[in-house]
């Protein structure tokens, strides 16, 4: 399998397991909102910083239906991380390519193909 073929199937895996995996998803509060009801404390909880955000507590603001609206956000999550990890990537790659010299990187061939005729 190619390389492009890999990642083609790696993206649309992912984007079925964001949207429609998370279609399924549970719909009650995870461990620690759990624990925090149970012993009492979850009215002393303050609100996150990015509480107001458009994908605040993995849903989409506007959309009215909240197990579409989770997988929205689950599909917009895997598209956001793709672009950054790939700019990421591209970058790491570009300034590798750059620092390098390019004469450094060729020198070993260069002196050692004659030197291997002459041996022979």
């Amino acid at each position: 399998m190619s390389t492009r073929r890999f990642f083609a199937v790696a993206l649309v895996v992912s984007l079925l397991v964001a949207g429609v995996a998370s279609y399924y998803a549970s719909s009650h509060p995870d461990g620690l909102e759990h624990v925090a009801e149970q012993t009492g404390f979850i009215d002393s909880a303050e609100d996150s910083a990015t509480a107001d955000s458009p994908l605040a507590d993995y849903q989409t603001s506007g959309v009215d239906d909240a197990r579409v609206s989770g997988g929205l956000a689950g599909v917009i999550g895997v598209v956001v991380m793709l672009v950054l990890s790939t700019g990421l990537f591209w970058l790491v790659r570009r300034r590798g390519t750059d620092d390098a010299d390019p004469d450094e990187s060729h020198s070993d061939d260069v002196h050692s193909e004659p030197a291997r005729r002459s041996e022979a």
